[in-house]
């Protein structure tokens, strides 16, 4: 197996073919992730004004991500008017799973900030929109940070299904492979999607611990 994908990668087309995919793979598992999240914030922010605006958000997100990818991949053109084969059509049904599947961790998030200090940015005359930038979203990241992060790999898999109608980044080595009967590159796609969702995944934990540095103080000083 070593030996086959040796061989596949020591051609310099296929290596050029391998990076380009990787990259077409990273865009549109990231691209959509933050448009997903940009979403979502305020999704969740707003759901939180009233128990039958919670419930229905969060079970309307529910129901809208066990829409299957493929399905929405195939539609989508039909709703934005491009081509079966534009990369449009996997970032905004990416786009449209990640909000899905955030509006849940955003509420639990904003949830999970404590009252008195609300009420406290309340009493220093904090507006609402300002409140929420500067202290409840603040102490939401660590919260969100968890759903962030299961977001980021089911992106990472789900672009693959998009090889299906010829954009899917690292799922068009699954399609070459199995269309020559040659395991090299599924191999190759299985393992650079994997290192790719942990190297975004650590990425994604680094940047929480920056982005919360008072959850961190004190540890191993």
């Amino acid at each position: 197996m070593l030996g086959g994908i040796g061989l596949y990668l020591s051609s310099p087309t296929n290596r050029e073919k391998v990076l380009g995919l990787l990259g077409e793979h990273v865009y549109l598992a990231i691209l959509p992730l933050l448009i997903g999240l940009a979403v979502a914030l305020p999704l969740g922010a707003l759901a939180r004004r009233g128990a039958l605006l919670r419930t229905g958000t969060v079970q309307a997100s529910s129901v809208l991500y066990t829409v299957p990818s493929l399905a929405l991949f195939v539609v989508m053109p039909g709703i934005l008017g491009t081509s079966i084969t534009s990369p449009a059509n996997v970032v905004v049904s990416l786009a449209v799973y990640t909000t899905a599947l955030l509006v849940r961790p955003v509420v639990d998030a904003l949830d999970a900030v404590p009252g008195h200090v609300v009420a406290a940015a309340i009493a220093m005359g904090y507006r609402p929109a300002r409140r929420f930038v500067a202290v409840e979203l603040p102490l939401a990241v660590p919260v969100l940070a968890a759903g962030v992060r299961v977001a980021s790999v089911s992106n990472i898999s789900l672009v693959s299904v998009g090889a299906l109608i010829g954009i899917g980044g690292l799922g068009e080595l699954f399609t070459e492979g199995f269309q020559l009967r040659y395991p090299a590159p599924i191999v190759i796609g299985i393992l650079l999607t994997l290192v790719l969702a942990l190297v975004v995944d650590l990425l994604l934990v680094g940047l929480r611990r920056l982005a919360t540095p008072w959850a961190h103080a004190g540890v191993g000083s």
